[in-house]
């Protein structure tokens, strides 16, 4: 009995209880030093997770005036929303997921107005206001509107509209035209083109009466001058015929590629087009007179005129002069008779005069011809083909220029696509060469510039820094202490000392609260650790046991069986 005793196995202790007896060991200064730790690692999780869960700001308003920065900080007390300041102090910055929801509350509650001052100016005015302070309060109103939709074009971040007004008169000659002038507020990295500037302009002078579009001029926050006025020698290109002629050409481009692709594939051409454009006006009217062909003779008029006179013979007193002038001498048609006589029938003679005068049309042409603006004196069009690839005898693959058949055959086409005129001058040319393999475009936005890799850094950033600080608090701070609080059982022993152990433990089993380290050196254990350490070694034992004489441990276990059968 009493050795059955000693064999039956002690249960293990609790690992509560054995962490309660842990602790119980520990001196003060550990006590307090694993607290400490302890204590540490909770409070770096929690501002961790804090950290967190604090959400990114993002600006709300900027440049604000004074008057409007308070009414949004009054707006977003009243419905308790977060909010701070930037570092200068010039933007007001909240919640990023609240940004837009924000902006439509307080656009629906008129905030902010921007500093400026609208037609409502005019519903507030006072009875007894003269006439003058009325004219100022009306031009302040249109100036304010007319900056209010200035400033909501994308790339205007604010404007500002002065107009000079002159007062009316009722003489023509001292009459002043309007003047207007604008200052807009660009967003950075915007600019505006010159067709918002002429709406600008435009906008301006449609507002206010009189006011041409030459008396106008735009400006931004930097002080440069935006309207032009327009040169009227012609002397340079203005935008939009270089928008123009830019546009030309890429069209011309885009009918080569559209009719290269499917012969060599994207990427292995390139295609260039030069349009010399002519802006210049051309008015031309010519007149030309061409001779009236005898066939078709086109009469206009024709006159007539035939008269016939009977000569009177001499007469008065003979030997007298006569008061009449002689009458110039003229050749007769028909023989004069002898003077004096008559003729065989006896008349005078007879004198016949004829006239005809024909007007002919006269064939004249009056032409007047005015040339079109942006023609085209001359297109120059340049074709670059990369080698095309094919296997040679051992089928491995080389790359081989065009032939001068292909490249004639690519000409041609490119001669069709772009509509080539041999009276303009045009130019063609394709050349056939090995193209450079780049393995990265330039222009490519490097990844750590990319505004969405950014936003995933940021968070990525966010999640590696938790996840480093629940590392370093889990093996920097708890698994320390864990190991101070509950030590790890202690190694198995080799099977000398093992069976010397047990043997000791045979004969002095009342010592066992006493152990031996590893060093030789007596260690105090407790009661609950000493049964452990026995049943452990004990069970070593009958391993080895049953390891070496296997008869031995099968025949035992046959003697239990039967045993038990006789006792049932």
């Amino acid at each position: 009995m009493a050795a059955e005793e000693a064999a039956a196995p002690v249960p293990p202790a609790s690992p509560f209880a054995q962490v309660q007896e842990n602790i119980r060991n520990l001196s003060q200064r550990q006590k307090l030093a694993a607290g400490a730790a302890l204590a540490f690692g909770i409070a770096l999780i929690v501002g961790v997770l804090l950290w967190s869960r604090q959400p990114d700001y993002s600006v709300l308003f900027s440049n604000l005036a004074e008057k409007d920065g308070g009414a949004v900080v009054a707006s977003l007390q009243q419905q308790n929303i977060p909010y701070k300041f930037s570092e200068n102090g010039n933007a007001i910055l909240v919640p990023a997921t609240q940004v837009h929801d924000l902006r439509l509350r307080l656009a629906a509650q008129g905030i902010p107005k921007g500093g400026l001052v609208g037609f409502e100016l005019m519903e507030t005015q006072k009875l007894g206001l003269s006439q003058f302070h009325e004219q100022v309060n009306y031009q302040r109103a249109l100036e304010g509107e007319l900056s209010r939709t200035i400033s909501s074009i994308a790339s205007v971040a604010g404007a500002r509209v002065h107009l000079a007004i002159p007062k009316q008169t009722a003489f023509l000659r001292d009459e002043q035209k309007p003047t207007a002038s604008v200052m807009v507020n660009l967003h950075t990295g915007r600019s505006l083109d010159q067709a918002q500037i002429a709406g600008i302009v435009h906008l301006i002078s449609s507002s206010v009466p009189n006011l041409s579009n030459d008396n106008v001029s735009v400006i931004d926050q930097d002080g440069s001058l935006l309207t032009k006025k327009p040169d009227p020698l012609r002397t340079s290109l203005d935008a939009t015929q270089i928008k123009y002629t830019r546009e030309l050409e890429e069209g011309y481009i885009e009918r080569v590629n559209a009719i290269l692709t499917p012969l060599f594939g994207k990427g292995n051409f390139r295609a260039q087009v030069s349009a010399d454009v002519d802006f210049n006006v051309t008015e031309q009217t010519a007149e030309t007179y061409r001779p009236n062909p005898s066939p078709e003779q086109a009469i206009r008029s024709q006159q007539s005129n035939e008269s016939q006179t009977r000569d009177q013979g001499p007469q008065g007193v003979p030997g007298a002069l006569s008061n009449q002038p002689p009458v110039p001498a003229t050749a007769p048609l028909t023989t004069p008779a002898v003077p004096g006589t008559a003729g065989a029938d006896g008349q005078l003679p007879l004198t016949t005069s004829k006239s005809a005068t024909i007007n002919y049309e006269v064939d004249k042409t009056i032409q007047h011809t005015r040339k079109a603006l942006g023609q085209i004196k001359r297109l120059s069009v340049a074709v670059a083909i990369n080698h095309k690839e094919e296997k040679d005898k051992n089928g491995n693959i080389k790359t081989v220029p065009l032939t001068d058949d292909e490249r004639k055959q690519v000409e041609d086409l490119v001669r069709e696509a772009v509509g080539y005129s041999k009276d303009r001058g045009d130019t063609i040319n394709v050349a056939s060469s090995a193209f450079v393999v780049s393995d990265k475009d330039s222009f490519e936005t490097p990844i750590w510039k990319d505004p969405d890799n950014i936003a995933l850094f940021k968070e990525l950033i966010k999640y590696l820094v938790i996840a480093g600080v629940i590392a370093f608090v889990a093996f920097g701070v708890i698994r320390p202490l864990m190991k101070q609080v509950m030590p790890p059982p202690p190694e198995e022993k080799d099977e000398d000392d093992a069976a010397a152990a047990g043997r000791a433990d045979g004969e002095e089993g009342e010592e066992g609260d006493e152990g031996t380290d590893e060093e030789g050196a007596e260690v105090a254990l407790s009661p609950e650790a000493a049964a452990r350490l026995a049943y452990d070694e004990k069970l070593a034992k009958v391993h080895e046991i049953a390891k070496n004489n296997p008869r031995v441990v099968a025949n035992l276990i046959k003697e239990w069986m039967g045993s038990n059968e006789q006792q049932r």
